[in-house]
């Protein structure tokens, strides 16, 4: 049964795992997304491990044409197409708002809002 997570009044039910489960669960959480797809989450206890600490540290400097440089001399560029898809997801949001509450059109529009704001929204999580 290693696709498959036994859930209480559903039974087994199939899943992609992501990764394995250590230690005792205690908690599971499905949710679904605004574009229909379901998640669960799972809460575990575990023991914690404590790292060794290196003893060092580095200062950052936020600015406008580098997104941010490191005392050690790493630099993070600017994520300039932030904007463009910012606007993008402008438009989209324009589309829908103009199709009528409910239709096949609103859904499929509402999916395309919904997936886009998730790619949004990870590449704000990379850079």
């Amino acid at each position: 049964m290693d696709k498959h997570i036994k859930l209480p009044k559903l039974g087994f039910v199939r899943f992609a795992k992501s990764r394995e489960v250590e230690g005792r669960i205690m908690n599971a959480t499905i949710r679904r997304n605004p574009s229909g797809k379901y998640f669960i989450s799972i809460l575990a206890e575990t023991e914690v491990e404590s790292f060794e600490k290196t003893g060092s540290s580095v200062g950052i400097d936020i600015g406008l044409k580098e997104f941010a440089t490191l005392s050690d001399g790493m630099v993070y560029r600017n994520p300039k197409f932030f904007r463009t898809l910012e606007e993008k997801l402008t438009k989209d949001q324009r589309i829908l708002s103009r199709r009528q509450l409910g239709s096949s059109n609103w859904k499929k529009q509402k999916t395309k809002v919904a997936d886009f704001t998730k790619r949004l929204l990870m590449q704000e999580k990379i850079c």
